[in-house]
């Protein structure tokens, strides 16, 4: 069929199977049609999407947002993670009204032609939580301050970005491009979000059920998948998170010790006074950049008073967080109702939509705080280390 002579469309084998691999762009009308036009002329046994069941059930459960947790989001440290896959998904959103395309479109439509032609759907991409959790874990506070700036870019405006441009975008991962300036600084960055993933992609779609699939996936993991077509690779392995480093798990608890002993130190060495002052500085800096980065997100007046007196106290508990305790402050205060998730998905296709909506700006505090009480503790550090010169 002409189809496949296309060049987003390719055929692999593997014993006794034969895949049609179809790249396509997550915004993109041209590859909607294409997937439809393959899986109806090709009748395969099997289509497999580039999803995980978690992004499955949210396609699926449209509702999904009314469920979520906002305080075990918390709770679990997790508030960064959802945060940035929002603001990854209002950039996708965004670009995709401006085409007159729904994100993703093209998978749901691969699930809808699957369901009419009477094949079997898998699932081949591995679970986002797991993708984002291994990414957080390799990356050192600079390189999380990195990310946070293009997410915070990705939220501009998009309308000098062309239909040719996201045709462009076909030959890279949505995460890739959003993320591209990073990863030439952070290698690791790309080895987790499209390296393993292209690994991992090959082998679930190899392993599908069936003689003959049809594979959708975006255009920018096709080379690694043909790359990797014959390697043998271990699924379990791509799956794990990896543990705490132990310099970062050292450094929580070193840091509050240090504090501690700088302000011992100043009342030992300098008197009550030199110890007072150093502990004034600390307990001021915290509070006020805490307080300054709670501001930032729109809190309620009582929220940022918890930031102020929270952060002095939990910049010196490795097991608490000011951002958690402002937080739940504010989840308390001003308690997202249904009708904001219902609204999270347009919300979230602006930047005032982020502030004004109570669940994305329960995440924006609990993020902006603890920014603010670590900026706090930078700013702290030497102005203590001056009183005992």
């Amino acid at each position: 069929m002409d189809d496949i002579d296309n060049k987003n469309v390719d055929r692999l084998f593997i014993e006794d199977k034969e895949i049609i691999l179809v790249g396509t762009a997550h915004v993109s009308k041209e590859s909607t049609e294409l997937v439809k036009r393959i899986i109806e002329s090709e009748k395969p046994d099997t289509v497999s999407v580039e999803l995980c069941e978690s992004r499955y059930q949210s396609i699926k459960q449209k509702n999904r947002w009314q469920e979520t947790d906002i305080m075990k989001v918390i709770k679990e440290k997790k508030a960064f993670l959802l945060l940035s896959n929002l603001m990854l998904a209002s950039f996708q959103k965004r670009i995709a009204e401006k085409l007159d395309v729904q994100p993703g479109q093209e998978i749901v439509t691969a699930i809808e032609t699957a369901e009419i032609q009477k094949a079997e759907l898998h699932l081949a991409d591995r679970d986002i939580r797991a993708t984002l959790s291994r990414t957080w874990r390799i990356m050192g506070f600079g390189d999380k301050m990195k990310v946070l700036v293009q997410l915070v870019l990705s939220l501009g405006d998009v309308s000098d970005i062309s239909k040719e441009d996201i045709e462009k975008m076909k030959q890279q991962d949505m995460l890739e491009s959003l993320l591209a300036e990073v990863g030439k600084s952070l290698p690791v960055l790309k080895k987790i979000l499209i390296d393993e993933r292209d690994q991992y992609l090959a082998q679930k779609i190899k392993t599908a059920p069936g003689k003959r699939i049809v594979a959708v996936v975006g255009a920018g993991h096709v080379p690694g998948i043909k790359k990797h077509w014959n390697d043998d690779i271990d699924i379990n392995a791509l799956e794990q998170i990896p543990p705490k480093g132990r310099l970062a798990g050292m450094l929580k608890w070193i840091i509050p010790f240090f504090i501690c002993v700088m302000i011992g130190a100043g009342f030992f060495f300098g008197g009550s006074k030199a110890g007072t002052d150093m502990a004034v500085y600390w307990v001021a800096a915290n509070g006020i950049f805490a307080g300054i980065g709670a501001v930032a997100a729109f809190a309620h007046p009582l929220t940022i008073l918890s930031a102020v007196l929270a952060a002095p106290l939990t910049s010196l508990n490795p097991m608490i967080a000011a951002g958690w305790v402002s937080g739940i402050v504010e989840a308390f205060l001003r308690k997202p109702r249904v009708i904001d998730f219902e609204h999270l998905a347009d919300d979230i296709g602006s930047v005032k939509g982020f502030w004004k909506n109570k669940v994305t700006r329960i995440l924006l505090v609990v993020v902006f705080t603890n920014l603010g009480s670590a900026a706090g503790t930078f700013v702290a550090i030497p102005l203590m280390a001056k009183v005992l010169n």
